[in-house]
């Protein structure tokens, strides 16, 4: 008898290191900054979920063109321009509330779906560059939408008297009011329908994650490592010793916006279920190998040009749900951050430029945020100065996509030379 078939299989801790080393750097990094920054435990969380809340949606839009092949789709900005546009409009129009959040989420499509379909056609003509042209459509479209906000509106399209116009009645003001949760304005328009505890959510999403492993498992007659299944009871415990500590009666009251979470595990799902579709299985089979694919009948640019639309239309919603959490619009910067912040969660979270899920996803916005909140308070415990901490915001965003291409790149090549 084989004797490998008795032994377990060696865990090549050196690979496993190499594969996870941008998420372990940022473990130390949320760990330090939380010793350095001395900030209230409450506090920290509450941001967190606020965060999580208003970020998670944008970070998911990310994995359908990854999974294609397509890369870092940084041509999610469009998507987040197209969302604006519609708020820009029922904000002039003085459409608030749920209803109004909802004419802006389809106002948006049509014009995400058609800045996705050209992005797309511009991706299939720069196979292996769809990041570089990614970035360049982002600056091009930026150009236009501030030629039609500074210029166009007030002047060639005339709009009535207005708190959105800047003075001299041309273009729109630097920062746009969403209204207030007590006005008529799209603020926490979905935050606000209803508020659920964090710690009896995490409960119950954890549960069903659980409860869907060993489900599926069985039906494939595979036993679910317990493991795997470790995180997820780590979860409830944590969250039910929060719960039931009288010591910590004011964490475990905290709440997250039950709709926008609702929604964000609808995308989950929807990740999740596309997968097991033939379109799925074909994002998948062109992200191995555009040639093989081709060669099996599958029609490469078509489904690429899919994939982009959606990942667009995706990045409007979100960009919406963004918004109306935080309720202000920076009008000419708000979208251009949309990219840079989605990527570098994403990566931080260990996906790459060739594999990614909701696991990457949700883990990266939770360690990526985690720094940002406390950065400022950690910079200035070690250097006496916040701004430090703010400068380290901007380095980590651009150093962790740096790193991350680096590390593919060099993947890549190794990959070669053992071929």
């Amino acid at each position: 008898m084989d004797k490998n078939l008795l032994t377990p299989d060696k865990v090549d801790i050196k690979e496993a290191l190499r594969q996870n080393v941008v998420v372990l750097i940022f473990v130390f990094l949320t760990f330090g900054g939380v010793l350095l920054s001395d900030l209230p435990f409450y506090f920290m969380v509450t941001e967190l979920v606020s965060r999580i809340s208003r970020n998670s949606f944008l970070v998911l839009s990310l994995i359908i063109p990854i999974m294609a092949g397509v890369g870092l789709n940084f041509g999610i900005v469009v998507g987040a321009m197209a969302g604006q546009m519609a708020l820009i409009f029922i904000t002039y129009q003085g459409w608030g509330g749920t209803g109004g959040l909802l004419i802006a989420v389809a106002l948006s499509t049509p014009l995400a779906i058609l800045f996705g379909y050209f992005t797309g056609v511009l991706f299939n003509k720069t196979k292996g560059q769809e990041m570089i042209a990614g970035l360049i459509v982002g600056f091009f479209a930026n150009g236009l939408y501030q030629f039609i906000f500074l210029f166009v509106m007030g002047k060639v399209i005339p709009l009535k008297d207005t708190p959105m116009l800047k003075p001299d009645g041309i273009g729109l003001r630097n920062t746009i009011s969403m209204g207030s949760k007590h006005g008529e304005g799209i603020k926490y328009a979905f935050d606000y329908i209803f508020r659920v505890n964090i710690w009896w959510l995490v409960i119950g999403t954890a549960a069903v994650i659980m409860v869907v492993k060993v489900l599926a498992n069985r039906r494939k007659k595979f036993r679910t490592p317990f493991l795997t299944l470790v995180p997820y009871i780590l979860m409830i415990l944590v969250s039910l010793v929060i719960t039931f500590t009288p010591g910590l009666r004011l964490l475990a009251n905290i709440k997250a916006p039950g709709v926008t979470w609702l929604i964000i595990i609808a995308l989950c799902i929807f990740n999740v279920v596309i997968i097991k579709t033939k379109l799925g299985q074909d994002f998948r089979a062109i992200g191995q190998s555009q040639h093989i694919s081709s060669v099996a009948g599958i029609n490469v640019d078509r489904t690429r040009l899919i994939a982009v639309v959606m990942s667009t239309v995706l990045a409007a919603w979100g960009q919406i749900i963004f918004l109306q959490n935080v309720g202000t619009m920076n009008t000419y910067g708000s979208h251009m951050q949309v990219g840079m912040f989605a990527i570098a969660s994403i990566l931080i979270g260990g996906a790459s430029v060739s594999n990614a899920n909701i696991r990457h996803a949700i883990l990266g916005v939770i360690l990526f945020h985690s720094v940002f909140i406390v950065s400022p308070t950690a910079g200035k415990t070690l250097f006496g100065d916040a701004q430090i901490g703010e400068f380290f915001r901007a380095f980590v965003v651009y150093g962790v996509i740096g790193v991350s291409l680096g590390l593919h790149a060099w993947k890549t090549a190794t990959a070669k030379k053992k071929v």
